[in-house]
């Protein structure tokens, strides 16, 4: 079964490519078609849905590679580092829009077969609303990073879209060509705004961010359920790499018990922590009554 949901999920990022540069083409097109200011800024955007596309491919299959001698912990983080550089690349393309908005504020023109490329970029934002919803649905299934900063990023290309779809109906109505440039500025704002919450997301997991707090409360309590002979279980901490969830704590046991018994408890609760949390990894250190904190985790 992990086999086969890691298959997918590489299959998923390849899928997200070929997208990617279907709608690159088509919103290419569409820019060519009328020369506008405004859809040559939302081609440029997603040329970074490409980049953002490849990125996440190498990222999830380096991510499905298991544990080596030079990485023991494995590969995980790689979804995050690629989530850091999609942010960078967002970033890199809103600089580039402003620059080309900034010169059509001093050169606007008017547009040339305007209905033809509005047609154009709104079948393509429709193929991403499709698959942007599939990659974050996804992506949040399998605890993907690089996959859902896939997906949100596509959701703010087709907000984007949209804002430059009305406000270019707006200049055909008008008549007001400047309204065209202005129209690529905010899409820059709202490209750097996207890429500042990539980068932000990925940032908490490369610095061993704790599991979410739903999650956490859930350890906690299959902890306290089932170390029946322990007496108490503290300094417990998670982090998150990817789709693994990292558990660690210490277990208090009578003195007097063997190493076989304390043994027995921590593969108990070792089982049902599989059960309960998916691609979860734990290392209990066991301890005497004398180390006992009085804090944390009082067995059932």
């Amino acid at each position: 079964m992990a086999i086969a949901a890691a298959n997918k999920t590489v299959a998923i990022a390849a899928a997200s490519l070929l997208v990617g540069l279907l709608v690159l083409g088509l919103k290419t097109l569409a820019w060519w078609t009328t020369g506008s200011v405004a859809l040559y800024s939302d081609a440029l955007e997603s040329i970074v849905n490409v980049v953002t596309a490849v990125v996440a491919l190498v990222a999830v299959r380096l991510a499905q590679k298991p544990a080596d001698a030079a990485l023991p912990y494995g590969y995980h983080k790689a979804e995050y580092f690629s989530a850091v550089i999609v942010g960078v690349m967002i970033i890199v393309a809103a600089i580039l829009i402003i620059r080309e908005a900034v010169l059509g504020l001093f050169e606007p023109h008017v547009l040339s077969a305007p209905a033809q490329g509005l047609a154009i970029s709104l079948g393509a934002t429709a193929i991403n609303v499709v698959w942007a919803f599939v990659l974050i649905r996804y992506g949040r299934r399998v605890r993907s990073p690089a996959l859902e900063a896939d997906g949100k990023h596509l959701l703010t290309d087709v907000i984007s879209t949209v804002g430059v779809l009305v406000g270019l109906v707006l200049v055909v109505a008008t008549g007001w060509a400047i309204l065209d440039p202005i129209l690529a500025g905010l899409v820059a704002l709202n490209i750097l705004w996207s890429g500042w919450g990539v980068i932000r997301d990925s940032v908490g997991g490369l610095m061993d961010a704790a599991t979410p707090p739903d999650r956490l409360r859930l350890i906690r309590e299959v902890i306290a359920a089932n170390a029946e002979g322990a007496i108490e279980a503290h300094d417990i901490r998670t982090r998150q790499a990817g789709a693994l969830t990292f558990v660690d704590f210490h277990l208090v046991v009578p003195g007097a018990m063997s190493v076989d018994a304390a043994h027995a408890i921590c593969d108990n609760i070792e089982a049902r922590l599989h059960q309960a949390v998916e691609d979860v990894q734990i290392t209990i250190h066991v301890e005497p009554e004398n180390k006992a904190k009085h804090a944390g985790i009082v067995v059932v």
